[in-house]
């Protein structure tokens, strides 16, 4: 009897679904509140557009950039304990040794067992280094690319949710109208966006829509509050 292979499916892009989540929460709520503070005090929509591009902008900017440093800090962490560990290895070997046969006896394995496990790694300073930064330090490499990937996906999201609820504007010439179609799709955004986050996350769709809108909403709304103040 022919027995369907087994696959197995597991998420493994949270990295970038979290940098979305940075950028796209941002880029929906600043420049929302930014806009909707100026509706109260400017009639046209015209400079409304202007002050809200110019803060996409400016916060794509600094968004990406911090995404960028972030990744660029953790390469060089990793980088500078990999080479901490490798070092340790050959100038503190007993004492690695024992840590080892202490990790693998967190996992139920026996003085039989790690012995040749051990004679292996002594063998091969690489795959222990590597061991060593996964299961003692809990540090994953990470990929070269990240930190510039990380910076334009921030940037990208940051651009894509500042447009949104800066959209309006750009089509109704009344500051007042726009600000009541910019508060509906900011709504559904979140909404959405929440949703789709879910989907990719292996959360409940459902619950991260409504935990997205009322996160995104409290935000949205103390903002648009202090800008209020300011204009």
């Amino acid at each position: 009897m022919p027995q369907t292979p087994h696959v197995e499916k597991h998420f493994t892009a949270s990295e970038t679904v979290r940098d979305i989540v940075i950028g796209m929460s941002d880029g929906l709520t600043v420049p929302f509140a930014l806009a909707a503070g100026l509706s109260g005090a400017v009639v046209s929509s015209g400079i409304i557009v202007t002050a809200g591009l110019a803060e996409i902008a400016a916060g794509s900017i600094a968004m990406g950039l911090g995404g960028y440093l972030a990744g660029r800090s953790d390469a060089e962490h990793y980088a500078s304990e990999y080479a901490r560990e490798h070092r340790e290895i050959i100038e503190k070997n007993d004492a690695e040794v024992v840590e080892t046969a202490e990790i693998f006896q967190e996992y139920g394995l026996t003085h039989e067992e790690i012995s040749p496990l051990l004679d292996s790694f002594q063998k091969n300073h690489e795959s222990w280094v590597n061991f060593m930064m996964r299961f003692e330090l809990g540090l994953e490499k990470p990929d070269p690319r990240r930190a510039l990937y990380s910076g334009l996906t921030i940037a990208a999201s940051y651009i894509a949710g500042g447009l949104l609820p800066m959209g309006p504007y750009m089509i109704f010439s009344h500051a007042q109208t726009a600000l009541l179609v910019s508060i509906l799709i900011t709504f559904l955004a979140l909404i959405l966006f929440g949703y789709i986050k879910g989907r990719f996350t292996g959360a409940k769709p459902i619950h991260s829509a409504l935990h997205t809108l009322t996160v995104g909403g409290l935000a949205a709304a103390a903002a648009y509050f202090i800008a209020r103040l300011i204009a």
